[in-house]
């Protein structure tokens, strides 16, 4: 089994990462900005929303494989997606 990140991962850097995650890949990035009415113009304004990056994290948790692709190149266990999301959000997270 490969070695995951411990639980104190940046939420906000974890989000960031997302995007870049998405940006690589034409498909997956076109899937995003087409779900989420945004288009490359104003993705950068669009960033400056404190709910854009939860809605990230919720883009890649609505998609198992995306969520799993994500979290093998990010080398982390998906479980800590919704755990960034959470803390993002202000909740609370449960152990």
């Amino acid at each position: 089994m490969p070695k995951t990140r411990a639980h104190s991962i940046d939420p906000q850097a974890l989000a960031t990462s997302a995007l870049g995650f998405l940006a690589q890949d034409p498909e997956r990035l076109g899937r995003f900005l087409a779900l989420s009415g945004l288009d490359p113009a104003n993705i950068r304004t669009a960033s400056r929303n404190p709910n854009f990056l939860p809605s990230v994290l919720d883009h890649l948790m609505s998609d198992e494989r995306l969520l799993i692709a994500f979290a093998e190149t990010e080398n982390l266990r998906p479980e800590a997606v919704g755990e960034a999301r959470a803390a993002l959000a202000g909740d609370p997270v449960h152990d």
